[in-house]
């Protein structure tokens, strides 16, 4: 699909010779130490609300166990376990340096016995057919290298009426709303990334990478052509944020 092309031409370093999968370990790897700090600083603390709605999608549900994609530091699949208390949620992620971060927060909770993090793809999940009753990705799914590739093996390892959840950014289109996230997107979320995590390339590609990204119908498509049923869209703050729900 052409969304798709579009979503792999976006790069944090243009000119590279790495993937953009390898690219997007190493600024993650860079950027891990101050990772938690500037999303929370950067969204003004409303990332925990939209993530709260999101994990609210799986109430009633009530999964026992949980994937949670491009996992990170491990922020979403805490949250999960303390919002919807499976026996076990795996965490995957290409960034060694975030998973190290998010180990080290895990043990500090006492976790250690319900969440596992583990180096992982998101196009090679390294789990039988029909292994979780839910899976999450939290600001992941852009960063994907082939977007299709990636949800289709979240469907393959996703149990018969399990359901997926993808939290992530979107573009607000409503005046002056676009107008102002598009200034601070585009010139003070790069600027911020500079001055605190030492890294504009990872900053500056956030908004590109949103831009590019396919949204609403466009991903309910792709979400559905995969296979998935039941696929729904919901944008959070002014559509700076969308919610997308499937069912195997």
């Amino acid at each position: 699909m052409s969304e798709n092309i579009n979503v792999q031409k976006i790069v944090p370093f243009e000119g590279s010779k790495l993937s953009k999968k390898e690219q997007i370990a190493t600024i993650f790897n860079d950027i891990a130490y101050r990772y938690d700090f500037l999303n929370h600083f950067m969204s003004l603390g409303i990332d925990i609300i939209w993530r709260k709605k999101a994990l609210k999608q799986l109430r009633s549900l009530q999964p026992k166990y949980m994937l949670d994609v491009a996992t990170g530091t491990g922020d979403f699949a805490i949250m999960a376990e303390k919002k919807l208390h499976p026996e076990k949620i795996v965490g995957i992620d290409i960034s060694a340096g975030m998973l190290e971060h998010g180990r080290q927060k895990i043990e500090k909770l006492g976790l250690g016995h319900k969440i596992t993090l583990e180096l992982g793809d998101s196009e090679t999940i390294s789990f039988p057919d029909q292994t979780f009753d839910a899976i999450t990705v939290a600001f992941g799914v852009r960063n994907f290298e082939n977007l299709e590739k990636g949800l289709a093996e979240m469907r393959r390892v996703l149990k018969p009426g399990g359901k997926l959840v993808i939290l992530e950014f979107s573009n607000p289109t409503v005046f002056p709303i676009k107008q102002l996230y598009n200034l601070y997107s585009s010139y003070l979320i790069p600027l911020f990334g500079k001055w605190i995590a030492k890294s504009q390339a990872a900053y500056s590609y956030l908004p590109e990478s949103v831009k590019a990204f396919p949204q609403g119908e466009a991903m309910k498509t792709i979400l559905t052509n995969i296979g998935f049923q039941a696929v729904t869209c919901k944008t959070l703050t002014f559509g700076i944020c969308s919610i997308y729900c499937a069912t195997r």
